[in-house]
């Protein structure tokens, strides 16, 4: 009997060592195992595996601007659209108002001015483009072979802005010379009187008046923009000496210019003018200021002058502004003959919002000329 469970002990112990051994062997092949695939993830190409995982990151997207449309009025003339380029970026990086341009242009101009602003940081900026047909002013303009130079029918184009924003009841018209350094939302928010279509800066409350040199070319009331002498004007009853405005920046109330027709008017001013040649002919030398003249005489709202700082492209501007001044000006336009991408005074300004034409075929006159 004791030899039986002798016997029997030792067939346990073997079986045991044999579980025993069987265990370490699973276990070491499990461990190489592991082994194995930890030197090939150390061997795995990092780029692959960030290219798996970044189309699963959601990056954080620039906040989109939400509020009431600013509608703003604009032109695009094809040989200066760094003008407006310049405008228009200047105007989208000093506001976060909801701002959309409408760019009236001709279709000769579209496909450059898509290509500039698609290819360039412009690409963020909201536009509409509209197509301006010249036929529109068909007879309402002369056709004098001399004047025809100085006749730019997109300058036209702000008498049409309630043609062209037929669902806005309200907008901002800019030249394309300006620079705005100012939030145009306080502009869009200019308060116009009771029946008033439009608001204009006046040209003898404003800053810019100041140190205007008389026949040099600017003007600052209605006898240099109308002839007095015609009984047509004088039956209108309009004081030669009132302070004339400048069109090129004006706040519209479309509503109350559907309501008044202010186009049809406009374009009746026009007419009259190639019948009877009503426009004054000493200093300014202007087609688009005498009709609005005649038709906003005494009704229009002003605008706060520093929302339109001019005749920077006049002779002698660099003496009648400080630079303290011009930086605390909201808005600076460039009328007269010099312009900030030719030779004009205040470049630097206008230089910090050009975006350069990806095309090539636009360059600023003075830098063409320096990198020659």
């Amino acid at each position: 009997m004791s030899l039986f469970l002798k016997c029997s002990e030792m067939s346990a112990r073997r079986v045991n060592a044999i579980i025993v051994l069987l265990i370490g062997i699973v276990f070491l092949i499990v461990v190489h195992r592991n082994l194995l695939n930890l030197n090939d993830f150390a061997r795995t190409d990092v780029s692959d595996t960030v290219h798996d995982v970044l189309p699963h990151l959601k990056l954080p997207q620039k906040a989109a601007r939400s509020g009431d449309e600013v509608p703003v009025l604009i032109t695009a003339v094809e040989d200066r659209l760094g003008a407006l380029v310049a405008a228009m970026n200047s105007v989208y990086h000093n506001s976060q108002a909801n701002v959309v341009f409408y760019i009236v242009t001709t279709n000769d101009t579209v496909d450059h001015l898509k290509t500039w602003i698609s290819q360039t940081s412009l690409n963020e900026i909201k536009y509409r483009i509209i197509p301006f047909e010249p036929h529109i002013l068909h007879g309402k303009i002369s056709s004098d072979p001399n004047k025809v130079e100085a006749v730019k029918p997109l300058t036209f184009a702000r008498f049409y802005a309630a043609t062209f924003l037929p669902h806005a009841e309200k907008a901002i018209y800019l030249d394309d010379d300006v620079i705005v350094q100012g939030d145009i939302q306080e502009l869009f928010d200019t308060n116009l009187r009771a029946g008033h279509a439009a608001a204009f800066s006046d040209d003898c409350d404003s800053a810019s008046s100041k140190g205007i040199v008389r026949g040099a070319g600017t003007q600052i009331n209605y006898i240099g923009f109308l002839d007095f002498k015609k009984d047509t004007i004088r039956k209108l009853g309009m004081r030669a000496n009132t302070c004339s405005f400048n069109p090129g920046v004006f706040v519209a109330n479309l509503t109350e210019w559907r309501l008044q027709n202010i186009t049809g008017q406009l374009e009746m001013w026009m007419k009259r003018n190639v019948e009877e040649d009503l426009y004054s002919r000493t200093l300014a030398d202007s087609v688009t200021t005498p009709p609005l003249l005649i038709v906003f005489y005494k009704r229009h709202s002003s605008i706060d002058p520093m929302w339109h700082v001019r005749h920077l492209g006049s002779t002698g501007a660099a003496n009648r502004y400080s630079s303290q001044f011009l930086k605390a000006a909201k808005l600076l336009h460039w009328n007269g003959h010099y312009k900030p991408w030719g030779r004009a005074s205040f470049t630097d300004i206008w230089d910090k919002w050009y975006v350069p034409d990806p095309t090539g075929k636009f360059h600023p006159v003075r830098r063409h000329v320096e990198d020659k």
